[in-house]
């Protein structure tokens, strides 16, 4: 992993030596033998890890330690010492290093203590700038994120939400299909009309047909008053159907109707009730597949599969991940009244390798239940579930028994790759090798 060195030795020979053998590594050294003139460098420009000498004349590794940590606090540093005591490590942490070698040392331990000291300090310079990211990201009202998935998405609601079109929102469950369903209706001329939701899971055929159409008194048993469905309730605005997967076919056939119709006939009324509405439907289920096994109708899908948005998953959404999660730290640690500012670098990494079979909704909970519990001003790892703090990404490459778990193909190729790649030490040429593949498309594998 590229990075800048600031290496700190009084011995010019160490110096050379880790200068000519980190740079063959892809690192980019900067060597000083006067630790005062290392501080100065340090003052004038940023470096990504401090690789320092414990024993120089005038200023000790353990005092440049400590004034690294006064000067550029999230800049780690790595100490080396001839004399590898419990008490010389003890003292090197107290003074704000972040790692310790005893020489005589192998350079690929060296290497391999600077590669992960560059991607804590890259992790805590992203967490840093996160608070003022998530409100440039906020391109549409409550939908956070910046990845190039998003984008498209963005790109589409500003096609889509000024017209009447019908628009299906397909995704996993927790992808946010019902936040996207309501800026849609936002930013449509309707907006200044009501937003009406009904998950048309939750409710029998004969409940929801009276709770989407309505019904006259005495309709049935219960129906004690005349009720205005939510069609009605909806006139002017927009109707979001989530859930709509779960829609008895006898229901579909009802509703179609209606859509075709632009009008409902309320349950127990022999009049039809003219209506203007746009439809939003949302679902988890592949409504294709469904309707291969006969328990959706082709005639349904396609009248309300008039523009789809596939939301995705947040696993494939990148640091979006870190961008949700500070912005759920800041909405609970305020509604919390508790002085939670950001996650720690630690965190930030489990957050980035954990699957999220839960998407979204399961970040949300994730970060509220770390900041209810939280005793820190940063959540540390601690703060965080068993199962997201021990999840091992590399082990995990086909998933659980849960269909919910079980990834794509395309994911378990991309969790391979990497998982060669940080088995080689970053070795592309090996990592190809033992893939199978020449270095140009690894690196187009990688970029994908």
């Amino acid at each position: 992993m590229a990075g800048r060195i600031l290496v700190v030795d009084d011995d010019r020979g160490m110096c050379d030596l880790l200068e000519t053998d980190l740079k063959l590594r892809g690192f980019q050294p900067e060597c000083f033998n006067v630790p005062a003139k290392a501080i100065e460098a340090l003052q004038r420009e940023p470096f990504d890890v401090v690789l320092t000498d414990v024993r120089m004349p005038g200023t000790t590794g353990l005092q440049l330690c400590e004034q690294v940590s006064q000067l550029r606090p999230d800049t780690p540093v790595i100490v080396m010492t001839a004399f590898g005591t419990m008490e010389t490590a003890i003292a090197a942490l107290r003074a704000g290093a972040y790692d310790f070698i005893t020489k005589p040392f192998e350079m690929d331990l060296i290497a391999a203590a600077l590669g992960r000291a560059i991607q804590q300090h890259r992790l805590q310079e992203q967490v840093r700038r996160l608070s003022e990211c998530v409100d440039r990201a906020a391109h549409f009202g409550e939908i956070i994120g910046e990845s190039p998935p998003m984008q498209a998405i963005y790109q589409q609601l500003a096609q889509l939400a000024p017209t009447d079109a019908t628009v299906l929102l397909t995704g996993e469950s927790g992808t946010g299909k019902e936040l996207v369903a309501r800026c849609i209706h936002r930013r449509s001329r309707r907006a200044s009309g009501t937003f009406v939701a009904v998950n048309c899971s939750a409710l029998p055929e004969a409940l929801l047909e009276s709770e989407l159409f309505g019904h006259t008194k005495g309709a049935y048993t219960d129906a004690r008053a005349e009720r205005r469905g939510l069609f009605v309730q909806a006139d002017g605005g927009t109707l979001l159907l989530d859930e709509v997967g779960e829609m008895p076919p006898s229901m579909q056939v009802k509703l179609l109707r209606a859509l075709e119709e632009r009008a409902v006939r309320p349950v127990g009324s022999e009049r039809e009730v003219p209506v203007d509405v746009r439809i939003i439907a949302a679902t988890n289920r592949d409504l294709e597949a469904a309707i291969e096994a006969k328990t959706f109708r082709a005639d349904f899908f396609y009248r309300i599969n008039v523009i789809q948005i596939e939301m995705p998953p947040l696993r494939s959404r990148g640091s979006d991940i870190l961008l949700l999660a500070q912005h759920y730290v800041e909405t609970f640690a305020k509604k919390m009244n508790k002085a939670i500012a950001s996650v720690q670098a630690p965190v930030a990494q489990r957050l980035m390798a954990y699957n999220w079979p839960g998407n979204v909704r399961e970040l949300r909970n994730v970060i509220e239940r770390a900041v209810a519990l939280t005793q820190v001003e940063r959540l540390g790892l601690d703060d965080l579930p068993e199962k997201i703090r021990d999840f091992d990404k590399a082990r995990v490459l086909f998933g659980g028994d849960d269909p919910k778990e079980l990834v794509s193909l395309e994911e378990v190729q991309g969790r391979y790759i990497a998982h060669v790649l940080d088995a080689t030490g970053g070795n592309q040429t090996q990592a190809a090798r033992i893939l199978g593949v020449d270095r140009k498309t690894l690196y187009r594998k990688r970029k994908e």
